[in-house]
């Protein structure tokens, strides 16, 4: 864990927003990282921006999936479909699958997602 000193509580702006860009544009965070500290940027700087673009959840839940990897496949191809990472359109698949669930009806529900059955209860 990153811990900060007084000084330096936000992270360096230009930084954060090149690290945002870079993201958006595929690279993952060893490819970010690499060329920065090569081009002389502080380690402590870097892992501060990290630190700062890291998601700060309420609850810090973690879940283990183990897919076939002809659905994680489809997965993915419907993620970069909608512009979702992988977790981000798992995690709408299951946050639509609780709420089609929550509302209760006397008729069966008509699945509009094909993934949403594979992880609901119903058969």
């Amino acid at each position: 864990m990153l811990i900060l000193n007084q000084k330096n509580k936000m992270p360096n702006k230009e930084l954060v927003k090149f690290i945002k860009e870079s993201r958006k544009r595929g690279y993952d965070d060893y490819q970010i990282r690499e060329p920065l500290l090569k081009h002389g940027w502080p380690l402590n700087e870097i892992e501060t921006a990290f630190a700062y673009l890291k998601p700060k959840y309420k609850y810090k839940n973690k879940i283990s999936l183990f897919l076939d990897s002809e659905i994680l496949k489809k997965l993915e191809k419907r993620a970069n479909k909608n512009l979702f990472t992988l977790s981000e359109q798992i995690e709408d698949i299951l946050r639509r699958s609780v709420l089609s669930q929550s509302l209760k009806s006397a008729k069966p529900e008509k699945l509009d997602d094909k993934f949403i059955s594979f992880f609901s209860r119903r058969k």
